[in-house]
């Protein structure tokens, strides 16, 4: 009995959801069985200034609403217009939903946009693209700064965790190239031999609309205010962990240690990492997050079971503020389509 393209998809989104899910799990499990649970949640307990948490929850936001501002230039030069406030409602409900199933926020929020705008899905997939591949040089260049003001400690990373080298090893090897370049051979032959049938045709039509969403970069009229906003984003991002350096006694300890920077340079390190991470598929970064976190912070003295502490603390203060701005984006979206035209 054939299966229909309905079934097919719902299967495919479980098995994509089981995957992240069974990965956050596995993450989880490798955290805490390196850590004393009742150390850590002792930490929690005692010691924390919660203000700071709310601080860089509250940053969260203004972080959310810079990049809807942002992703707004980029639909302005496909002739897509839609209100600043259900862009930033986009972004709340991307990263809420991501929580739950990874990497479907960026989709519902496309689709979202796209509907109420009856505009390209493609296109603004393609817009979409290119937002996140600016986050992805953003790191890139996060990364080779890292690697020339904490030379020391990446490289006491990668001594203790000798993994990656073995990736940077894999890079450099020829063979990967060689693949590289044998797999772009096959796709183009693949290409030439059925470039007229239909569903090649269809797949170049998506393409080409991807790519004009995809290149709004390039022809956007304020790229000066692009690089700005992203320059912000990034900030906000980067603030939101420093804020909670104060909020632990060991971590607001690196802040005031003579060479770190006032903890600007442990704090830049573990952010590189957890942004890294992220990469990873997982329920809204749990697990990889808060792994690279645990990581980078014991680097500079602070215990397996602080640095699980910060990170899970840390963590579900932005979850708790997801969710709230997911509520948000529900009421919002519901009292809109009640509102007359």
């Amino acid at each position: 009995m054939p299966i229909s393209p309905n079934t097919r998809k719902l299967l495919s989104g479980a098995l994509r959801w089981s995957l992240a899910a069974g990965l956050t799990v596995v993450l989880l499990w490798y955290l805490f069985s390196k850590v004393n649970f009742a150390d850590m949640m002792r930490i929690i307990r005692t010691g924390v200034d919660y203000r700071w948490i709310l601080c860089a929850m509250g940053l969260s936001v203004v972080s959310h609403m810079i990049r809807a501002r942002r992703w707004q230039l980029q639909l302005r030069v496909l002739g897509i217009r839609p209100p600043y406030m259900a862009l930033c409602c986009s972004i709340f409900g991307c990263y809420a939903l991501n929580i739950i199933f990874p990497r479907l926020g960026d989709l519902w929020r496309c689709t979202y946009i796209a509907k109420r705008q009856k505009a390209q899905l493609t296109t603004v997939i393609g817009s979409m693209v290119s937002d996140r591949l600016a986050d992805s040089f953003t790191v890139l260049l996060l990364f080779l700064l890292t690697l020339v003001l904490a030379r020391p400690a990446i490289d006491a990373f990668l001594d203790r965790y000798p993994i990656g080298r073995d990736l940077l090893a894999l890079l450099a090897s020829p063979w990967v190239w060689v693949a590289l370049a044998a797999t772009l051979l096959l796709m183009t032959a693949a290409y030439r031999r059925w470039h007229g049938t239909r569903f090649v045709t269809r797949l170049r039509q998506w393409g080409l609309e991807m790519w004009q969403g995809f290149a709004s970069v390039l022809h956007m009229r304020h790229r000066s205010a692009f690089i700005i906003l992203s320059l912000l984003l990034w900030g906000c991002y980067y603030m939101q962990l420093y804020v909670a350096f104060y909020a632990f006694p060991f971590t607001r300890g690196l802040c005031a240690a003579p060479g770190l920077g006032f903890g600007l340079l442990p704090c830049l390190v573990a952010f590189v990492l957890s942004s890294i991470a992220m990469g990873i598929p997982s329920n809204g970064g749990l697990g990889p997050w808060n792994i690279a976190i645990m990581f980078g912070l014991a680097l500079y003295g602070v215990s397996e079971a602080q640095g699980t502490a910060f990170s899970m603390l840390q963590w579900s203060g932005q979850t708790v503020m997801l969710i709230l701005l997911g509520l948000f984006t529900i009421a919002y979206i519901l009292l809109s389509r009640r509102r007359p035209a």
